[in-house]
């Protein structure tokens, strides 16, 4: 059973951040299941702080990303979903390749939805663990 409330895939997700943060920063979507979306940023002088590791900042906004669009295509017709709490717990650095998320719900919510994000390094090691809470705004 998916949680997907309408057409959702790779192609339609790059689409829609064509000429954002997503695209600058070179994040890439890889794969959409019944009940998760995949996601990777390039650990490179985009991304990276001046220690050389992935900007905290970065993950974060991988995590949001996968967790905003994960709420956006599971909302009701019409409804939107905005952003409302996102945490994230930096657990280990990455100063090289692709810090890879995934994202699966925890809550979907008439009102609200919560989403757990995790990043891991090209070893299949976590490098962050993030959870978002998104408010659910029905049609004006």
């Amino acid at each position: 059973m998916t949680v997907w409330t309408r057409p959702i895939s790779v192609e339609e997700l790059t689409a829609i951040h064509k000429d954002t943060a997503v695209q600058h920063l070179g994040i890439e979507f890889l794969e959409v299941g019944p009940d998760f979306i995949r996601a990777r940023v390039p650990v490179d002088t985009r991304t990276k702080q001046p220690y050389g590791l992935l900007h905290g900042g970065v993950s974060v906004v991988l995590a949001e990303t996968l967790g905003s669009c994960g709420a956006a295509y599971s909302c009701a017709p019409g409804h939107r979903a905005v952003g409302l709490d996102i945490n994230a717990n930096h657990l280990k650095g990455a100063t090289s390749g692709w810090v890879t998320g995934v994202t699966r719900p925890v809550h979907i919510g008439r009102t609200t939805q919560v989403w757990q994000i995790d990043l891991s390094n090209d070893a299949g090691e976590l490098t962050c663990v993030s959870r978002i809470t998104m408010a659910v705004l029905a049609p004006r």
